[in-house]
């Protein structure tokens, strides 16, 4: 793929930002218009209630304390994995140019210096390659494919954390959901009149919120994990070609 197709991991920030702000934004605006729809007429305290106050009655404090952590971190894992999947943890610039360097003015003892001062990705891989250096190329191969293996779910674990939110939030929701719905019931079972539309409304909006909120944080929570995760995949596979073209000129330096 063309580079100018490729999102840098600062374009990247700024999309996965504006996709988190105007979810959680569309999520409070869209949660007060169907509020003020929702409330009678002849009851204008209810529609002058924030939306802190609005959704804080109708999710209940539960399940509104839930989502609003849940939002919280969802942000800081994002933020957190989109620093972490830059190419400077995988394949310094610093680190490539000093080894070339090293190398061509036949100094491989300053270039494996520089590999082991490094904890990068690409300086992982070529650490392990390097200690098998004596051994012949295929030990060096298994060795780089056995420390790519644990570098690769360690950089997945990254951004594993947001995949898990973005499953867990509809759950969250279906459990209000089911718990509104059971609370609309219990009015009609336990009244011996006719139950007030005004109460059972109250246990059906928490189970459409609950619904509602938990879809506003999956929904943009599997998207940014599911991008940032093809970059994952791309810094992966250009360390792993980086560090066997890298691995080669150690091979003939040594030789």
């Amino acid at each position: 793929m063309p580079s100018r197709f490729r999102l840098s991991p600062t374009h990247l920030l700024a999309s996965a930002s504006r996709i988190c702000v105007f979810s959680l934004a569309t999520l409070w605006t869209s949660g007060l218009a169907l509020a003020q729809e929702a409330a009678p007429e002849a009851q204008p305290v209810a529609s002058k209630k924030n939306f802190l106050e609005q959704f804080w009655v109708s999710l209940g404090p539960m399940y509104f304390v839930v989502f609003l952590l849940m939002s919280i971190v969802l942000v800081a894992l994002v933020v957190r994995s989109i620093l972490a999947v830059q190419k400077a943890n995988f394949i310094p610039d610093d680190l490539v140019q000093g080894i070339e360097t090293s190398l061509e003015q036949n100094n491989p003892q300053a270039a494996a210096e520089l590999v082991k001062a490094d904890e990068s990705f690409l300086g992982n891989l070529l650490n392990a390659g390097l200690g098998q250096l004596t051994k012949g190329k295929e030990a060096v191969l298994e060795a780089m494919q056995v420390a790519g293996d644990t570098e690769t779910m360690k950089a997945e674990q990254n951004i594993g954390y947001i995949a898990l939110i973005g499953n867990i939030a509809p759950m969250v929701g279906l459990l209000g959901t089911v718990q509104g719905m059971v609370k609309s019931f219990g009015e009609i079972a336990s009244s011996s009149q006719t139950p007030k539309p005004s109460v059972l409304a109250v246990g059906i909006e928490q189970a459409l919120y609950t619904t509602l909120v938990g879809l506003y944080l999956a929904i943009p929570a599997i998207v940014i994990y599911n991008i940032l995760r093809n970059m994952v995949q791309r810094q992966i596979q250009a360390a792993g070609a980086k560090s066997e073209e890298l691995i080669e000129k150690f091979q003939e330096a040594a030789k």
